[in-house]
Parts: C-alpha cells; structure tokens; sequence
C-alpha cells in the first residue's frame, strides 16, 4: 500500500512539474522520461529473467528510426507513428529472440550485441532509407483530429511521454505479478528446474524479449519527434551499455529503479559535462561505488532498509 501511495505522489509530482519548471528544464525531465521507459524495458529481461543484454539499443534505435521514417514519409499523426513503430519494433524482437534464445548466457548477450551492430551498420551503409550518418533531420510532431494538436507542443509531448511511461509500468507491473511473471523469477533461479515443471522456458524468454524490445522500441519512438532527429549512435554498443548501467544503478528487478537509475545518469552526465570533459572518468568512479556499496541498487538498497524497519516496527 505504502509502495502506491508514493508511486501516485511522483505522478502527480510529475505531472505538475511544467507549472513550476522552466522550459529548458522541462526538456530534460521529458529525456529523463524517455530513458526511464527504456531502462525500464531492459529491466524486464535484465533484472526478472536474468538475460543480460549488450545491445538493447537495436529496440531503442529501431523504434526511433521507424518513428522518425513514418513521420517524415506520410501524414501520421505522432501518437499512431510512436505505438505503430512500438509494434514494428516488437514483431522484429520476436524474430530475433528467436535467434538469441538458442543461447545462453554470455553467448546470448553477445548475441544481442551482435544484432545491435548489425543494425547499426545496416543504418551507417542505407542512406537511402536511414540517411546514413546524417540520420534523418527534421522529423515533425504532427498533430490530428480530436485535440492531438495539443501535442505539438513541449508541455503536450512531456504529457504523451509521462502517460506512456506511467502505462508502461502499470502494464509490467501487472505483468510481473502474473502467472507469466512467475515464469520468468522461475528461469531467473533456476531454469532446469523450471524446465522439469513442463513450462517451454524457451518460448517465455522469447516472449519477455519481444516484450522488452517493443517497449523499448516505444521509448525510441518518442525520443525521435521529441528530438527532431536519429542518427546511427542511437544503435552503438555503447548506449547499450549506459542503459545496462542505468538499471544497475537503479536496482534491478525493481522497475521503479531503473526509472530513477536513468534520471540520475542524464542528470550526472548533464551536470558533469559542464564543468568538465572528462566527466565520464568521474561517472564510472560513481558506477564503481555504487555497485561496491550498494550491490542491490539505489531504489533496490532503499526498498530493503524499509522493508527491515518496517519488520522491526
């Protein structure tokens, strides 16, 4: 009950946010936002069914080149491009996890990292569609009918994104919760032994893939009209692995977590940047302590110093 009340406190925290922030600020809360989707996606495979992924940018970039495609070929309002692109995104992932799935492991998040490469040599080689290294340039938040005109805006997009995130977590919340999510804990811990349950543990991590994929494809295709561009670093090996440090940071297996672990890292990286370039250097010395000190994570070392409290009281 105490866990609800907070997470409707933050919402409506947040979505009070632009009556009191300015504008500049409000662009990074919406980032923040759009990465807090996408770790929190990642954290679906990472954190509840223990596949360790290297390159979970191949869901983020290719929901954003798809957006951003739609988008500038046709008269899609930005609302139906961002969820088509989400499901274009999923579709692929089912594919793929098909191919990841045969194996395990270290070879499975090499796997993962090898289709994130392709795709983002496949992005660097096609300009034709992609745009190459240019990417694609001024992609529109085209409004439509029934008031989505509102969402050309910045307080109207930062509203999309906010109602976007917000359902998708109720949505893996839910889904951790269920009978599927218990699947899932059971390959985390112990997959034989799932196995010899009956459950087709392959075709659950399949479905888990594809899931966190279209979600994080969702996250890329917000982050497309919200940017006015793509380009190929969104598919690099290395945002595969600042997500992997946002859910650690965060505490995996949370969801709320890697959320908090993402705005962190943008707002890390944003103040950092600023007063240095190396602020990198200073980041990872930040990632080393955290794992040394609070293996759990964040929100995870939080949740379990209250629930000791709350066991004492």
């Amino acid at each position: 009950m105490r866990g609800w009340i907070i997470l409707l406190a933050v919402v409506v925290v947040l979505a009070a946010a632009p009556l009191g922030l300015p504008l500049f600020m409000m662009t990074l809360l919406t980032e923040a936002l759009i990465l807090g989707l996408m770790a929190m996606s990642l954290d679906l495979m990472v954190g509840y069914t223990r596949l360790v992924s290297f390159g979970h940018a191949a869901a983020y970039g290719l929901g954003a080149y798809s957006a951003g495609y739609i988008l500038l070929h046709s008269d899609t309002p930005v609302l139906f491009a961002v969820f088509i692109a989400a499901a274009m995104t999923g579709i692929v992932a089912i594919a793929a996890a098909w191919v990841f799935t045969l194996a395990t492991g270290v070879s499975f998040a090499m796997l993962t990292l090898a289709f994130a490469q392709l795709l983002y040599a496949i992005a660097f080689q096609w300009q034709q569609v992609t745009g190459g290294s240019d990417g694609l340039a001024g992609i529109p938040r085209r409004g439509g009918p029934f008031g989505f005109d509102l969402l050309t805006s910045k307080i109207g997009y930062y509203y999309l994104v906010l109602l976007c995130l917000f359902g998708a977590y109720l949505f893996c919340r839910t889904l951790v919760n269920s009978p599927f999510g218990a699947v899932l804990r059971g390959i985390r811990e112990n997959e034989n032994k799932t196995r010899a349950l009956g459950y087709n543990t392959r075709a659950y991590k399949i479905g888990v893939v594809a899931i966190a994929y279209a979600l994080g494809g969702l996250a890329g295709a917000l982050y497309a009209p919200f940017a006015g561009f793509t380009n190929t670093e969104l598919l690099f090996w290395l945002f595969s692995g600042q997500a992997l440090i946002m859910v650690i940071v965060g505490g995996a297996g949370t969801l709320i977590g890697p959320i908090l672990g993402a705005a962190l890292f943008l707002l890390a990286q944003h103040q950092l940047s600023s007063v240095t370039e190396t602020w990198a250097i200073y980041f990872g010395l930040m990632f080393i302590a955290v794992v040394l000190f609070l293996p759990e994570g964040i929100w995870g070392t939080l949740m379990q110093r209250l629930g000791r409290k709350t066991q004492r009281v």
